[in-house]
């Protein structure tokens, strides 16, 4: 799976850079997230705008490290989700458990008022 990883303050960004994610791919997706939830800077926003075609079975995968990394106090945002990928993902129900924007500015705003929240009650 080729993607690309650009690390920001408080979160790094994974672009996609495939435009058909398949089954096959889905251990390597999830060895990548689980590492990044060690690392630091855990938050993650996905950016999916490559992507035209994604199995349900990867699709799934992502919605369940999504909740993973919220369970560990850490933020992911899918963003930039194709309106065919979209469709399936409303279509297998995942669309409305998924925190997803349409564009990646909005998903950095996400992570970062979730970052301050964590630290807001963090304070208490």
């Amino acid at each position: 799976m080729n993607f690309k990883i650009d690390t920001k303050e408080k979160f790094k960004e994974i672009t996609i850079l495939e435009s058909h994610l398949s089954a096959n791919m889905t251990d390597e997706l999830e060895n990548l997230f689980k590492n990044l939830l060690e690392e630091p800077v855990n938050n993650v926003v996905l950016s999916m705008k490559p992507v035209i075609e994604t199995d349900t079975l990867i699709a799934q995968k992502i919605a369940s490290l999504q909740q993973l990394f919220y369970e560990s106090g850490a933020s992911f945002v899918v963003c930039e989700v194709q309106q065919p990928v979209e469709m399936m993902l409303d279509a297998s129900g995942l669309l409305e458990i998924m925190n997803t924007t349409p564009t990646t500015s909005e998903a950095w705003d996400i992570v970062q008022m979730e970052e301050i929240e964590r630290e807001l009650l963090n304070d208490f």
